[in-house]
């Protein structure tokens, strides 16, 4: 991908932040940063930023599911609970892959990074 691309994402994430619409930040910067080259200090923070708060959502989710699954239990509603355990699942899986994205990408860099210090010390990767 050329820089034009990159600056075309970069611009679609900070759009998306604007607009606080996480999901929407998080895949441009996904792009970005499956690009072979080294993140700027401004694509790291979108990059951390999207998914900070696309994770954050989820959690909260999270919290207020439990709490209605409980309270639905509570009430001896069988139905209602099964609809939110199913609900609370889905979330859950979404939650899990978004984390396993940004270990990922987390860990792309990083090797790129523990590769050159091992060249640099004269050991070989």
């Amino acid at each position: 991908m050329e820089w034009d691309d990159r600056e075309k994402h970069v611009y679609l994430a900070k759009l998306a932040e604007q607009a606080e619409s996480y999901d929407d930040m998080v895949e441009p910067m996904k792009k970005v940063a499956r690009m072979d080259v080294e993140l700027t200090l401004m694509e790291r923070s979108l990059l951390s930023v999207g998914y900070k708060n696309n994770i954050g959502t989820k959690r909260t989710l999270m919290r207020t599911l439990l709490s209605i699954e409980q309270e639905e239990e509570t009430r001896s509603n069988c139905h209602y609970v099964k609809i939110v355990k199913d609900y609370r699942h889905r979330v859950e899986k979404d939650l899990s892959k978004i984390c396993n994205d940004i270990l990922s990408i987390v860990a792309i860099h990083l090797q790129w990074r523990v590769d050159l210090l091992l060249l640099q010390n004269g050991v070989k990767p």
